[in-house]
């Protein structure tokens, strides 16, 4: 009886192969808690590394994608060729001569060759003003600065006597034109553009301070105006380099060189000077508070004690 009760007991359901591999899997894989946190780390190092290879394959692909440079764009590379032989390649135009004196007696002639192709303006400038075509020129008149590097005259003054004989020529002595060319010169040139020999007009001053507003009445109205602050060049003084002078590329717009007479201009050199003495104390302290007798101090500085004039000037054929 007992064993027909056992032949007619229904047969036990069959598990799902899911639970079969899952009981399975529970039952044979066992692993410690050290082997899972190292298993664990390595399957987060592996995604990590397999998503930072990703983005480079990418880069790879979108710089195969790209087409390649226009072999017809070759203007960056002649540009600095461009500046250098605009710089190197200056050709003489027109010469022009200085005869210096000190206190009276004469030195020596000066002569200078002018660059009228890369600078015009400047050049054509200093030429009427040796020439006396402006009107005015540079006869009798002194060299205001001897610096360790370069001499400098002072050029004409933009009142007076100077100014009224240029204008009844019909010259002004405007400088829009010379502070162009000084700029494009700026740009082409790369380096010291005031070497030793050369000859440029100072067309703007860069120790001048930006100028102030200011409250004035016109016509019965309140108009706010600048106050114009110290004296503006007028593009009529020059210097000529003993040496190179990187501290006059700021300023002043090289015209020429000297061909002739270097050592006319060393023994201009060789004048004695006002002694500079802008390391006193007092002459700070001075120029601090706005003390006039600074300003006119600083003036004085590096000027010559003797007269040293241009005595006749004019140009060569």
């Amino acid at each position: 009886m007992r064993s027909l009760a056992q032949f007619l007991q229904p047969p036990a359901t069959p598990l799902p192969p899911k639970q079969i591999q899952s009981t399975t899997i529970s039952k044979c894989i066992k692993f410690s808690r050290r082997e899972l946190a190292i298993s664990t780390s390595s399957s987060v190092l592996l995604l990590l590394g397999s998503q930072a290879i990703e983005p480079l394959n990418l880069s790879r692909a979108r710089a195969d994608e790209l087409p390649p440079d226009n072999p017809d764009k070759t203007e960056p590379e002649q540009e600095p060729s461009r500046k250098i032989e605009y710089c190197s390649n200056q050709i003489v135009t027109k010469r022009a001569f200085l005869e210096v004196s000190v206190d009276g007696e004469p030195i020596g002639r000066i002569v200078i060759g002018l660059y009228g192709d890369s600078a015009p303006f400047g050049s054509s400038r200093f030429s009427n003003l040796v020439s006396g075509a402006a009107g005015v020129s540079y006869r009798r008149k002194d060299f205001v600065r001897i610096m360790p590097n370069y001499v400098q005259h002072g050029g004409l003054r933009s009142y007076g006597v100077d100014a009224e004989l240029a204008k009844n020529t019909g010259r002004t002595m405007a400088i829009d034109n010379l502070v162009d060319e000084w700029e494009k010169q700026s740009e082409m040139c790369q380096g010291t553009k005031n070497v030793a020999t050369s000859v440029s007009l100072i067309v703007r001053d860069p120790s001048k301070p930006p100028p102030k507003m200011k409250l004035v009445a016109r016509g019965g109205k309140l108009e706010i105006d600048q106050e114009e602050v110290g004296k503006d060049v007028n593009g009529t003084e020059f210097t000529i380099a003993l040496k190179d002078s990187p501290e006059l590329d700021a300023s002043a717009l090289v015209i020429g060189s000297v061909l002739e007479g270097m050592d006319v201009v060393e023994k201009l050199s060789q004048v004695k000077t006002v002694k500079e003495n802008t390391s006193s104390p007092y002459f700070r302290a001075a120029k601090l508070i706005g003390d006039k007798r600074a300003v006119v101090a600083e003036r004085g500085f590096n000027r010559p004690y003797s007269k040293v004039k241009i005595t006749n000037c004019g140009l060569m054929e």
